[in-house]
C-alpha cells in the first residue's frame, strides 16, 4: 500500500490549527456566554464583619456567608418558616417533649476533608453551649448532648420548650465546625480567636478570603454533598455607603444591592434592575419609655390617633409594607384580635387642648433613611393635633443603655425582628422582664406569666392564643406601638432568581446555595 506522505505531515498541522480554532472559539464564548466562564456573584456588605466564628457573633450582613460555609442540623425553607432537614436528615421528639434524635446526612465531609459524624455534631454542640460565647444562650436549655452511634444525635431538655426546633434552624443557630480545626486552633480559647478569620464547615461554599474592612471571597465547595451551587465564586466587598452601592449597581461593578435601597426609588428603577420583595419579620415599632407623658392613656390614645399608620404606610414604603397586627410579625402570629388604631383626630385635638402642652421626643434607632422618613411623618401628624414632637439619631449602642437614663426620649422607633420564628423568640427577646432587647426595663408580671405557660404549649392554636394576650397586655400597658411589617426587598440586575431569601433571616441575605441567573 502506498503511503501519500504529504497527507502524513499535513494533518498535524490541520490538528494544530483546529485545536487552536477551537480553543479561540472556547476562550470567546467565555466572554459572550455566561456559563462558558466561572460563574462570579458581586454583593456588597455595608457593615465589616466582625467575626465568621458562627458561634461567638450576631452578625447582620455577614450572616449570608457564615450560612452558606457552615451548615446546622435543620433549617427555614427559603420563603416560609416551615423546618426542614440540613445536616439531619429526620428527627423525631419524645412524647415528653424533652428529647430531639436527630439522624445525620450521609457522605457529608468538612472542608478539610474530614467526615461530619455525630461525635463531630456533639463536639460543636458543646462548644456553643459551654462556651461562654455571645450565642450560647440559644442552647440554654439543652442538658445533654450525645451520639448513640456515628449517624445519630440526641439532645436532651432540662424542661419541654417547642421552639428548641426554631433556635436550631435560626440564622444565627448552632453550626457544625470541623473537629480536627476545632483541636489544631483551640490555643485555650475554644479557636475563637483562629475562627474570627478562618472557617471549616460543610457548606457549599469555602471561606477563600478574608481581607477585614475590605472584603471576603467565597469559592465553591467542589466536594459538596448537596446540590452543586451556580455560582463558582462570590465575591463581597465592604462598602458602607448606600449610594455608592447603587452607582456600582447601575454601573455593572455589582449584581446586587442587598439592603436599604431608598424605597422612594424603587418605582423608577433602570431598564437593567429590577426588584425581589419577600415576607419577612421587619417590624418597626415605638417602644416608649416609662413616666414619659405617653404613660397617660388619654394622651396615648390621641397620639394613636394622629400617628394611625394606616395613614401614611403607603407613602413611606409604596406597596412593601402592611399595617401591623399585634407585637408579633404578622407572618409569625395571625391575631384573631388585630390592634387597632383609633381614628377620631377631632377627639385627638381636644384631648390635647384639654390636657395642655404635651412634647415627644423620639429616638432613632439608625441613620438609614427609613427611619427619618417614618419620624418625619409621625411628626407632622402629631403636629395636627398638637403635639410637638421632635426626633433625632442615636448614637451607636445608645439604643441598648436606655434603661433608667433619665434623658431618654420618650420612644424608641427601631425595627422588632426576632433570632427566630417562634412567637417565643419575640416576646422573650422584646417584652418580658429580663428581655435583652427590652429597650427601657419595662415590667408587666401578668402578661409574663401568661408567655410563661405559652412557651410550654405544643398546640399552635393553644399557644398562639396565650401570646396574643400577653401582646395585648404589653400595648395596652403603653410598653410598645407596633406600626408596620415590612417586606425585604433586593434590587438586583434582571435575571438574577431563586435569591433563597428567608422570612426570619435579616433582610438581604440572599442564600448563595440556591441564587442563579436565569439565562
Amino acid at each position: 500500500m502506498q503511503t501519500n506522505h504529504s497527507d502524513v505531515t499535513a494533518r498535524p498541522a490541520t490538528l494544530r490549527l483546529g485545536v487552536f480554532l477551537f480553543g479561540f472559539a472556547v476562550a470567546l464564548l467565555a466572554l459572550v456566554i455566561p456559563g462558558y466562564a466561572k460563574e462570579v456573584l458581586r454583593i456588597p456588605y455595608a457593615i465589616d464583619i466582625g467575626t465568621f466564628d458562627p458561634d461567638n457573633g450576631f452578625e447582620i450582613d455577614g450572616i449570608s456567608a457564615i450560612n452558606n460555609v457552615y451548615e446546622g442540623l435543620v433549617e427555614y425553607a427559603p420563603g416560609s418558616t416551615q423546618i426542614v432537614g440540613l445536616l439531619a436528615k429526620r428527627w423525631e421528639i419524645s412524647g415528653d417533649g424533652l428529647s430531639y434524635t436527630f439522624h445525620l446526612q450521609d457522605g457529608v465531609k468538612f472542608h478539610d476533608g474530614t467526615a461530619l459524624t455525630a461525635q463531630a455534631v456533639v463536639g460543636s454542640l458543646e462548644r456553643r453551649r459551654d462556651s461562654g460565647l455571645v450565642l450560647s444562650y440559644m442552647l440554654g436549655n439543652v442538658a445533654d448532648i450525645s451520639a448513640p452511634n456515628d449517624a445519630t444525635v440526641a439532645i436532651r431538655l432540662k424542661h419541654p420548650q417547642p421552639s428548641i426546633l426554631h433556635l436550631l434552624a435560626s440564622a444565627w443557630g448552632p453550626k457544625v465546625i470541623s473537629p480536627q480545626a476545632l483541636n489544631e486552633h483551640d490555643k485555650s480559647d475554644k479557636a475563637t480567636n483562629w475562627l474570627g478569620e478562618h472557617a471549616v464547615g460543610t457548606g457549599p461554599f469555602k471561606l477563600a478570603e478574608f481581607k477585614r474592612g475590605e472584603g471576603y471571597v467565597l469559592e465553591r465547595n467542589a466536594d459538596y454533598w448537596g446540590k452543586r451551587p451556580y455560582f463558582d465564586r462570590i465575591e463581597i466587598p465592604v462598602v458602607p455607603d448606600i449610594g455608592q452601592q447603587i452607582l456600582q449597581l447601575k454601573a455593572g461593578e455589582l449584581d446586587v444591592v442587598p439592603t436599604n435601597f431608598p424605597f422612594a426609588q424603587l418605582s423608577h428603577l433602570p431598564a437593567e434592575l429590577e426588584v425581589t420583595a419577600a415576607p419577612s419579620m421587619i417590624q418597626y415599632a415605638l417602644f416608649i419609655k416609662p413616666g414619659s407623658p405617653l404613660d397617660n392613656p388619654e394622651i396615648r390614645r390621641a397620639v394613636l390617633s394622629a400617628i394611625n399608620p394606616s395613614i401614611w404606610v403607603k407613602d413611606v414604603f409604596g406597596p412593601y409594607a402592611e399595617l401591623s397586627k399585634s407585637v408579633y410579625q404578622n407572618l409569625m402570629l395571625d391575631p384573631t384580635d388585630p390592634i387597632e388604631f383609633p381614628n377620631d383626630i377631632d377627639a385627638a385635638k381636644a384631648a390635647i387642648a384639654r390636657l395642655g402642652e404635651v412634647n415627644l421626643v423620639i429616638g432613632l434607632h439608625s441613620t438609614k433613611a427609613t427611619y427619618a422618613r417614618i419620624s418625619d411623618r409621625l411628626i407632622v401628624q402629631l403636629a395636627l393635633i398638637g403635639v410637638k414632637a421632635t426626633a433625632h439619631v442615636l448614637p451607636p449602642g445608645a439604643a441598648f443603655a436606655l434603661k433608667g437614663d433619665p434623658n431618654a426620649p420618650d420612644a424608641l422607633l427601631t425595627i422588632s425582628s426576632p433570632d427566630a420564628a417562634h412567637p417565643e423568640n419575640q416576646v422573650r427577646a422584646f417584652f418580658t422582664k429580663d428581655a435583652p432587647l427590652n429597650f427601657y426595663g419595662r415590667s408587666l408580671p401578668e402578661a409574663d406569666a401568661i408567655v410563661d405557660v405559652a412557651g410550654t404549649k405544643t398546640d399552635i392554636a393553644e399557644r398562639n392564643a396565650l401570646y396574643e394576650r400577653a401582646g395585648h397586655l404589653y400595648v395596652e400597658a403603653g410598653h410598645v406601638i407596633p406600626l408596620v411589617d415590612v417586606e425585604d426587598v433586593v434590587v438586583h440586575a434582571k435575571g438574577l432568581t431563586d435569591l433563597g431569601l428567608r422570612p426570619a433571616f435579616p433582610p438581604g441575605n440572599i442564600d448563595f446555595a440556591t441564587v442563579r441567573w436565569a439565562r
